[in-house]
């Protein structure tokens, strides 16, 4: 850890201090002369520890940029930062393009050591983020390595200064178009909120008739499904067995197909300079070396959670492998399988929409908890259609599902960002609240619920 009250830029390796992994300190540097001060180790010693503990971290950075002061100024209440479709979000570690970038904002204090408590309740909240904004004050940010932690305190302060120039432009960072900013929506850049009329929170309903739209339309994580079953079970599977997949199919067509998807999407990866990309070395070489490099660049690709065609390929087919094994099972909500059934018994068509391959979506249904619940739907829409996050999307549903308006269309979804997108386009749309899932902004203005008995 650095000393409290030097020039940074200035100091040497032998100017650190050296601390245990409990926070003791091992070794400090040694006094300079006038005007320097006598050493003293950070004040954010127990927020430094509280990254590497929780997180694992490999370096922490704090800073003071000033854009990370008064983006959290802009709305004195507001609990967190939020932008979306910008290009530097694909510089903080696990996030996309396409992706909402969440920053939980905690109250400042007069001592940094007064923050220990209310930062790591927020790394706890938000298993996402790598940063933690502190109001009037500056942010924490953290990495695997100090070149991560960097690259990221980067992007983080760009995305900061975005979001207030397009505040003092009248635009909405959060919104996939960063449109104007509507006052009804309730729900601005950044946690902003000004004159808001509508409240969030659970609308009243009447669960005595069904549902007044011609066609459901669902989201699994976090709506149908766990989000836990998706990064505790699927993807760990996928990571642990793809090379024992690729090495049992090697010669079939499929995997042939899968793995020249993957050399494509490597190769793209490699001229932009993505973080873990490996080359795949394919002339002159025996299989073993090359499953050895795919691996290496799967691994990679799910640990950066991204949703990309290539991946997605080769993970709906290992997966259908582990489901034809017994080694998976799908899950679904309690709720769920009465509520499908219901909604089919009425004749209303019930649709998924999901990030995941369309295979993906139907191993997981038809070997749920409950057996095979591909009875009840009508069909699957992947990204295929377009982005969860563009309203565009929502509109291409709408014309495949074959209404005639699109508010005859009932979109569910724990994404606050696919429910806007959704709205844009016409949809009714609720939001789902189930265990495991994140926040959501405060006045966001969606009905919301906890079960599809609510319906």
């Amino acid at each position: 850890m650095s000393p409290s009250g030097v020039q940074k830029e200035r100091m040497l390796p032998e100017d650190m201090y050296v601390l245990s992994p409990n926070g003791s300190i091992l070794c400090t540097p040694s006094p300079k002369p006038y005007p320097h001060k006598p050493p003293k180790c950070s004040d954010c010693g127990p927020l430094f520890m509280k990254a590497y503990e929780m997180r694992n971290a490999g370096a922490v950075i704090h800073s003071h940029g000033i854009e990370s002061c008064l983006v959290t100024m802009i709305n004195p209440l507001a609990k967190e930062f939020r932008i979306t479709h910008m290009e530097m979000i694909k510089g903080i570690q696990g996030h996309g393009y396409y992706d909402e970038l969440v920053v939980p904002i905690i109250e400042n204090t007069a001592y940094e050591y007064e923050l220990t408590e209310s930062l790591a309740k927020a790394i706890e909240a938000y298993p996402k983020t790598t940063a933690v904004l502190v109001r009037n004050h500056g942010i924490y940010i953290w990495g695997d390595s100090w070149i991560s932690a960097k690259t990221q305190a980067e992007c983080y302060h760009y995305l900061f200064d975005a979001a207030i120039k397009l505040n003092q432009l009248g635009l909405d960072p959060s919104t996939p178009i960063h449109g104007p900013i509507q006052n009804v929506k309730g729900v601005l850049g950044s946690g902003i909120h000004r004159n808001i009329s509508v409240k969030a929170g659970t609308a009243a309903s009447d669960n005595k008739s069904g549902p007044s739209q011609r066609c459901i339309v669902l989201d699994i994580e976090g709506t149908t499904t766990p989000i836990s079953f998706v990064t505790d079970v699927l993807f760990p599977y996928a990571r642990n067995n793809v090379g024992r997949h690729l090495s049992a199919t090697y010669d079939t067509a499929e995997t042939q197909d899968d793995i020249k998807l993957l050399c494509s999407q490597v190769q793209d990866d490699l001229e932009k300079g993505v973080f873990g990309s490996v080359p795949i070395p394919l002339d002159d070489v025996g299989k073993e070396e090359v499953i050895a490099a795919l691996v290496a660049n799967v691994e990679s690709m799910i640990k950066a959670d991204r949703k990309i065609t290539a991946l997605k390929q080769l993970q709906g087919h290992i997966w259908r492998t582990g489901y034809e094994k017994n080694e998976l099972e799908g899950v679904v909500f309690e709720d769920v399988p009465e509520a499908l059934k219901k909604w089919h018994d009425s004749g209303i068509k019930v649709y998924i929409y999901s990030s995941g391959s369309r295979l993906a979506q139907r191993l997981i249904f038809g070997n749920s908890n409950y057996g095979d619940l591909r009875e009840y739907l009508s069909g699957f829409f992947d990204t295929t259609v377009g982005n969860k996050r563009e309203s565009s999307s929502y509109a291409e549903i709408v014309q495949s599902v074959g209404v005639d308006k699109p508010s005859q269309v009932l979109f569910v979804t724990d994404v606050f960002q696919e429910a806007v997108a959704a709205k844009e386009a016409g949809l009714e749309v609720i939001v789902s609240i189930r265990p495991g899932n994140g926040p959501l902004p405060e006045n966001h203005g969606f009905r919301t619920i906890n079960s599809f008995a609510e319906i």
